[in-house]
């Protein structure tokens, strides 16, 4: 019989000021996989998360979290359950290490203190009070706090926020450890390439609902679709390219009715093509900018990235 999930999430709604954030929400998280809860600002993913760590109460549907309610299982979670915020509040007169000694304390197995500080790098800043600290140096604190108790399940929010690459790959490289140990892993993250490179589930939360899941390549080989990059000068007429590639497409019969080409400017300068790129809509879109004297460089034909499935998903609107 297999285990049963470290988090079960079933209809779950919460309100705020008359309006569901969390509308009827469905999530499943398994014991030794690392679970990426991506969405958009005001998608009601932290809400959904803060109700699985008990500091929110549902108006409606169950959660579960390792067999419990959170409302009602508070002691027998936290000996189980490791939460690391963005905003960690910790108490920032504190010196970094003896911060970490503390919560050890806590456990009745912890983990060697000086074993994950050097892991993590803390050594560097462990006489320096929290309040001292740069934001990647509390981020790492953070996560060595919410790993010390040995946890079943931990709970991370942008855990390499702020961090340089060094740091980062660090924590990629924990983080896939704990994975390995048969530790449950909810990740929540507005960085697409940290969710690809360490999900093996992803969950795409827009308006409260789940509107996408599954593994990675699931998520983005869902079609034959391709990613064409190009750079070139800022502000293209967009609008007028895309009418010339869909024309392209059109004249040797789209995929699927109406899958035409989008194209995006991603930085100044930098634009992406996802859709079917097919020889017609390479040979259109040179055409298109040798008719208005624009030179294209560096050219690039790749698979499409979450990022492009996040961005097909949510839309491209600032929220």
């Amino acid at each position: 019989m297999s285990a049963p999930p470290a988090v079960e999430i079933r209809g779950l709604v919460k309100r705020h000021g008359g309006r569901a954030v969390v509308d009827g929400l469905d999530l499943t998280a398994e014991a030794g996989q690392v679970t990426a809860v991506l969405g958009p600002n005001g998608a009601g993913k932290t809400t959904t998360i803060e109700c699985c760590e008990g500091l929110r109460v549902p108006d409606g549907g169950s959660v579960r979290v390792l067999g419990l309610d959170p409302q009602t299982g508070g002691r027998e979670l936290r000996a189980q359950v490791g939460v690391m915020l963005q905003d960690s509040g910790l108490p920032t007169a504190v010196r970094a290490l003896d911060m970490l000694r503390h919560v050890a304390t806590m456990y009745a197995v912890p983990r060697d203190v000086a074993e994950l500080a050097e892991r993590l790098g803390l050594g560097d800043f462990a006489g320096t009070t929290i309040r001292r600290l740069s934001g990647g140096q509390r981020q790492r604190l953070a996560l060595a706090i919410a790993l010390v108790g040995r946890p079943a399940l931990v709970f991370l929010d942008e855990p390499s926020a702020g961090m340089d690459p060094q740091s980062r790959h660090a924590v990629w490289e924990l983080v896939r450890e704990l994975r390995d140990d048969g530790v449950a892993v909810v990740l929540t993250t507005h960085l697409m390439d940290e969710a690809e490179s360490l999900a093996d589930h992803v969950v795409v939360v827009d308006h409260g609902r789940v509107i996408a899941e599954g593994g990675v390549r699931d998520l983005v080989a869902a079609t034959a679709d391709r990613t064409l990059r190009f750079e070139a000068p800022p502000g293209l007429d967009l609008s007028s390219l895309a009418a010339a590639l869909a024309a392209a497409t059109l004249a040797v019969g789209a995929p699927t009715p109406g899958h035409d080409p989008v194209v995006r400017e991603s930085t100044p300068g930098e634009y992406a093509l996802s859709g079917p790129v097919t020889p017609d809509v390479l040979a259109a879109l040179t055409a298109w900018s040798a008719a208005r004297g624009v030179l294209l460089t560096s050219l690039s034909v790749g698979r499409r990235t979450l990022e492009d499935v996040f961005l097909d998903l949510t839309g491209r609107n600032l929220r």
